[in-house]
């Protein structure tokens, strides 16, 4: 046939409609499918019998119920359960995607091991486990003999007053070290504030559920604050069409967050001020006389002037408010034009169930102890304390204490002796060990005061701030011992490494999940079995402190870790109250008379099998139990005035230099420094789709991140439009980011939301451990951060640093 270009055109088209129709391209698609389907590196779904295991999720302290879908013993999804209070059906992101964290030998030790290259490199050989205890047995043995106990230390991040924390507590003291340590976090913060306001140590309580008009200081309900699967699902029943109890929420924020963009109003007060506003909004109402008058003359403490004992006198809150605070000087602080902080002041004082909170971003760091004492003067002020839609004082939830532990002279002697980077007291008189002097002194030079130390579900070389100090402080210990699952950026300088099961393979508690309003405990159950040669460390810790010379063989009396969490659950049913089963149709925050459980368990043994068949142990509320509730400060009243701080400092023999020490109040938090080196604020912040804890992100959660936040290697600061001007900058330029502490490479993305003169980074990147997916991936905001210590607790303020930003 003649090749014209008729006869060409003929050709193809008769090509085309050929392929069309002959099934041979569709076959050999097929055939390669198949084919690829058998490489040896392709994830293949499990074949089997379909199953659930009812659980609840302990990757952070929201305590959601989860539902995890198995094929075979395979876990496949995890979803939230609808007959969970916390969270009926919702679930965060990190949740979601929790699969990925337990199915990942690249981010998880795989066994115990110990380390063969140099510190901080990752390299390790597998060992037994019977040759890791030995190792480590043998290490504190040795200091033990010697009469230097106290040259052991750890480092805890499980939740306070966990069996696993109280674990970890007992094996120190039976060691006979006085260095066990906390990683700090804003639960610590919340904690003093109840305390020295409402003479309770326990958490704060927010009845959201039954707000009218929430006023929250920095809190990102949308970023993951609180119990995320609570807050997501409220926030979509707020914006719900049907729902005619739609509360008011106004966001204070410098930056337009999620959080900010979808709040009902979004008031963009200056980062580190939102104190002043606070008292400004205060001022109004005590002006215009917008406050609870029965609340506050009769259950309050400091709020009129007054006389003490030495007729020394006393201004009070009201006072010092009023002089203070008017929204004038505030708007001068805040940058919050007066009329706006007029306007708010009395929307909120005349809602019917207004409540304010805090806590910024998802609520993990710690913040300013007199800033959140600011705050939670407003729910003092409109007298929604123990009411519908306001703060609740709860107690610590009545588990059953631990037996004291007996200590044999050793040990004795060891707990006697100073702590390493003890709080001094006089200057931060809460503040028990802070890590953050412990890291000084560690890092002070010469020999390290400590030769072992341990460290327990924490990470704190990447979540510490100040420019890498954990790190460095690290470098000087002799010897590290990691009980993390993940290969993380603490554990790879680790020597020994002692791995703990993930989550969904071990029994984990929640006590009290963040902000919610009623008592709860929570209880996680294994929903596989163990992927790995890897042990619950609470299991390893009984292990290891049988194998200890000399120590009193009853200190650990139990046989497994389950069994001191039963033992400890003896209270719950000792309180004589408290339901096991959760009825979707009676929510416990609907403040309906409390049933009597005793349809719900006959005996402790009883209620024990219930909690780990269901996850949960609950109290609702109710009206009568919440008029029963007492302040426990010395006065009995909420105290705008702390006589508890007054009390300690005098028995430190340093009394308050003025009443503002004793009282909430705002100052600048701000570490010092040079205004004419560092003339910006850097502000980081959180996204709910970015873990930012210890935890390594699952890989699938990086697909979410937008290219102007994560772009191959290089994540971005946040500036405004008019700051990148004054520098010089456009979007995508490669800056630097200098503070006192250290210096961070980003991308500049413009963003109209950001305050024009602050730089805000995101938390969770710049992991220089875990995998592919998150190594070497963005910066860490911690290697820049200037943490100045609050003045009453001692711990890190994370959220405003002085800085300087260089083109490169």
């Amino acid at each position: 046939m003649k090749l014209d270009r008729r006869n060409f055109i003929k050709l193809m088209v008769g090509g085309a409609v050929g392929l069309q129709v002959t099934p041979l391209p569709w076959k050999i698609t097929d055939d390669i499918a198949i084919w690829t389907q058998n490489w040896p590196w392709v994830p293949v779904p499990a074949e089997g019998a379909y199953d659930h295991e009812a659980s609840v999720c302990s990757l952070c302290p929201g305590g959601c119920g989860i539902e995890v879908r198995k094929v075979d013993e395979r876990a496949v999804k995890v979803e939230g359960r609808e007959d969970y209070p916390i969270n009926p059906g919702g679930l965060c992101p990190l949740g979601m995607g929790s699969l990925q964290l337990l199915y990942n030998e690249d981010i998880r030790f795989t066994g115990p091991m110990k380390r063969v290259g140099p510190r901080g490199a990752g390299v390790f050989q597998n060992i037994s486990w019977d040759e890791a205890l030995e190792i480590l047995s043998g290490r504190v043995n040795v200091l033990r003999r010697d009469s230097r106990p106290e040259a052991v230390a750890a480092i805890d991040g499980n939740p306070v007053e966990s069996t696993a924390s109280l674990l970890i507590q007992r094996l120190m003291q039976t060691i006979g070290s006085p260095n066990y340590l906390r990683v700090p976090s804003f639960e610590d913060t919340d904690r003093m504030v109840n305390l020295l306001m409402q003479g309770v140590d326990g958490p704060v309580a927010y009845d959201l559920e039954n707000a009218d008009f929430i006023l929250s200081f920095g809190c990102g309900l949308l970023e993951g604050w609180g119990a995320p699967g609570r807050i997501l699902g409220l926030w979509g029943k707020w914006h719900d069409r049907e729902n005619k109890r739609k509360p008011t929420v106004v966001q204070v924020e410098s930056r337009a967050s999620n959080t900010a963009s979808k709040a009902d109003q979004w008031v963009a007060a200056a980062p580190g001020t939102e104190a002043a506003l606070a008292l400004g909004i205060a001022h109004v109402i005590i002006k215009d006389g917008l406050y609870d008058r029965e609340f506050i003359e009769q259950k309050t403490f400091g709020f009129h002037p007054w006389n003490a004992a030495d007729w020394k006198e006393h201004q009070g809150f009201q006072g010092l408010v009023l002089s203070e605070y008017s929204p004038r000087k505030v708007q001068d602080i805040t940058g919050v034009p007066a009329e706006r902080i007029v306007s708010l002041a009395r929307s909120f004082a005349k809602a019917k169930a207004p409540i304010a909170i805090w806590g910024k971003g998802k609520g993990d760091l710690n913040g300013s102890l007199y800033e959140s004492m600011c705050v939670h003067s407003l729910n003092a002020l409109v007298g929604n304390i123990n009411k519908p839609g306001g703060v609740l004082v709860l107690d610590r939830l009545p588990l059953k204490q631990l037996p004291e532990t007996p200590l044999d002279p050793i040990a004795e002697a060891g707990l006697k002796k100073t702590p390493v980077g003890a709080a001094a007291g006089e200057d931060s008189p809460f503040a028990a060990n802070l890590l953050t002097r412990f890291n000084e002194a560690l890092s002070a030079g010469g020999p390290s005061p400590v030769e072992l130390l341990m460290v327990f579900g924490a990470n704190p070389a990447f979540t510490m701030p100040d420019g890498g100090s954990m790190r460095r402080a690290l470098k000087a210990v002799p010897f590290i011992v990691s009980f993390s699952p993940f290969r993380d950026e603490t554990a790879f300088m680790a020597d020994l490494v002692l791995p703990d099961h993930m989550a969904f393979e071990k029994w984990s508690e929640i006590i009290q999940p963040r902000g919610v309003q009623y008592p709860l405990y929570g209880l996680g159950k294994p929903v596989v079995k163990p992927l790995y040669q890897t042990q619950d460390a609470g299991e390893t810790i009984l292990k290891l402190a049988r194998r200890l010379d000399k120590a009193a063989p009853e200190a650990f009396p139990w046989k497994t870790f389950e069994d001191i969490m039963a033992y400890r659950a003896e209270g719950l049913f000792e309180a004589g109250a408290g339901l096991v089963r959760y009825k979707p149709a009676q929510p416990p925050w609907s403040w309906k008379p409390f049933a009597e459980p005793a349809a719900g368990f006959k005996s402790s043994k009883d209620m024990w099998q219930k909690i780990k068949a269901s996850g949960l142990w609950y109290q609702p509320l109710d009206h009568q139990r919440a008029a029963m509730t007492t302040f426990k400060t010395p006065s009995g009243q909420f105290e705008f005035y702390s006589t508890r701080l007054e009390m300690k400092l005098k028995d430190l023999n340093k009394a308050p230099s003025s009443d503002l020490v004793c009282m909430p109040h705002y100052a600048p938090s701000s570490p010092p420094s040079d205004s004419s080196r560092y003339p910006l604020a850097m502000v980081p912040y959180d996204m709910v789709n970015l873990v930012s804890s210890w935890l390594p992100n699952p890989p699938f959660l990086n697909k979410t991140l937008l290219p102007e936040q994560l772009l191959k290697d290089a994540s971005y600061a946040e500036i405004h439009p008019d700051t990148a001007k004054a520098y010089g900058l456009k979007q995508d330029d490669l800056v630097q980011v200098e503070s006192v502490a250290g210096e961070v490479r980003v991308r500049v993305c413009l963003f109209e939301g950001a305050m024009p003169g602050v730089v805000y980074l995101p938390f969770g990147l710049g992991h220089t451990a875990y995998d592919e997916f998150s190594r070497n991936k963005g910066v860490n905001p911690n290697d820049i951060i200037a943490a100045g210590a609050d003045p009453l607790s001692g711990l890190p303020v994370w959220w405003k640093t002085p800085v300087q930003l260089n083109k490169v």
